[in-house]
């Protein structure tokens, strides 16, 4: 390997520790011990690394770019991610005043592989912000933010998993309950949910949340869990649909399964409201041009990234940022929903 084209990658790979603590170890910053700067320093020059301050320079330099990582199936399956494409729609109204770019990855590598993309990220100082979505429990994600409290980054999660780290937060639980107060009054006693993936942390909030509501209320409440996708909610509402004692009314976590379930039992010739009643998550055109219209929770997605952006524009600025709340959900009532009719509730 030639002297002067030592990248931080080499040393690295070289040395076992990440491509981040490299970044700081070589330029002086913080965020390595004394003993890994030190290891790092002596490795780099035996492979013949030398500064480069024009380098620095630039990597010290503001990019003006927020930095966000999706993690979708595959990348076609991008453009049904209503909520991602809201989201950074709010985002970019926040940033876009001020001269900010949104820099977007997308991978299908997870939780792990966004991880990585990050960690090149605070290492080069591509980006000035961080913006997480998408937190899974287990999240490597949060450790690596904790280990590099100078890389700024805001997470739109559950505040209770990411303690310590700033939080725009949504009250997922509470939406959940409202849901299920609202299908009681109707009537309905017997219901199902067609959930997110079980990896997420916001569907572990709405799962325990709608399984207490019902508890108290004596209700009975089954939960699918599957991927945020059209087919997902035709195949999952169909399973429901088979079941013994078919449930009232479905609760689906997003949009795009709501329809699919709604085109699933429309297919069968059940009819909604009258045999069963649907509620969707999020609340997009989707539910409007839905035939029935869809009752929805509405969240107003663009609104959050609006307030992601100011947020994370703060933090750029030098303020602390701890956690905030996102705009409150708002049940908007329509079609797909009503009472339960006595012959709906016999299989």
């Amino acid at each position: 390997m030639a002297k002067g084209t030592i990248t931080i990658a080499d040393v690295a790979k070289a040395s076992g520790v990440s491509k981040s603590a490299v970044s700081y170890a070589l330029n002086g910053k913080a965020g390595v011990s004394e003993e890994t700067r030190a290891k790092v320093l002596k490795l780099a020059r035996s492979m013949g690394w030398k500064p480069n301050s024009a380098a620095k320079s630039l990597s010290d330099a503001c990019t003006r770019s927020i930095g966000v990582v999706l993690m979708v199936a595959d990348a076609e399956g991008f453009g049904s991610g209503l909520f991602a494409m809201d989201c950074l729609a709010g985002l970019s109204k926040a940033v876009d005043p001020r001269d900010y770019s949104i820099v977007l990855r997308m991978t299908a590598g997870g939780a792990a592989a966004a991880c990585r993309i990050y960690e090149d990220w605070i290492a080069s100082g591509k980006v000035d912000a961080h913006l997480i979505l998408g937190v899974e429990l287990g999240d490597p994600r949060l450790a690596l933010f904790r280990e590099h409290p100078e890389a700024k980054a805001l997470f739109i999660s559950q505040r209770e998993i990411t303690s310590g780290l700033p939080t725009l937060y949504s009250s997922d639980d509470e939406g959940a309950r409202m849901v299920v107060r609202y299908l009681h009054g109707l009537g309905h006693r017997n219901i199902a949910r067609i959930a997110g993936p079980e990896e997420y942390v916001h569907t572990l909030a709405r799962d325990n949340a709608t399984a207490d509501e019902c508890s108290k209320l004596g209700m009975r409440c089954t939960t699918l869990h599957g991927k945020y996708m059209a087919e997902t909610g035709e195949r999952l509402c169909n399973a429901i649909l088979d079941f013994g004692h078919r449930p009232t009314a479905i609760i689906c976590d997003t949009d795009t399964t709501a329809v699919g379930a709604l085109h699933a039992a429309l297919a069968r010739g059940i009819s909604v409201p009258e045999d069963l009643s649907i509620v969707a998550w999020d609340d997009s055109a989707a539910c409007v041009s839905a035939t029935p219209t869809l009752t929805a929770l509405h969240r107003d997605v663009r609104a959050l990234g609006l307030k992601a952006g100011e947020m994370l524009l703060h933090m750029i600025d030098g303020e602390t940022v701890g956690d905030e709340p996102e705009p409150p959900y708002r049940l908007v009532k329509r079609a797909s929903t009503g009472p339960v009719v006595v012959s709906a509730q016999v299989a």
